[in-house]
């Protein structure tokens, strides 16, 4: 079982760090289809402002990762411009075969 988390820390960037953590007691895999193992995007109310993802080429590489019970990985992005309001953050694990996602509200 995997939980994630994310931080958020507004300004000129935004700053956004996800952290996946094996709550689990067995060892967990995690197969990625391309380069790209976490998104994040923002929104405001229902609508989607922006995505880290939008508008990249992610090489096309299967990739793995091992967490062992207990270890976590974590994954960051950066929304370069961001726009003045209050919105929700959203991270996205990529993986094949596994979800995790958190959410947080944050203000810039």
């Amino acid at each position: 079982m995997i939980e994630g988390d994310l931080t958020v820390e507004p300004g000129d960037v935004v700053r956004f760090v996800f952290t996946v953590r094996n709550a689990g007691s067995e060892v967990v895999d995690l197969e990625y289809p391309d380069s790209c193992h976490a998104d994040f995007a923002v929104f405001d109310g229902d609508e989607r402002r922006w995505r880290w993802s939008e508008g990249r080429a992610f090489m096309q590489v299967i990739e793995r990762e091992t967490l062992d019970p207990g270890e976590t990985t974590t994954y960051e992005g950066e929304w370069p411009s961001p726009d003045s309001g209050t919105f929700t953050a959203r991270a996205e694990l990529r993986a094949r075969e596994r979800t995790c996602e958190a959410e947080r509200e944050f203000s810039v």
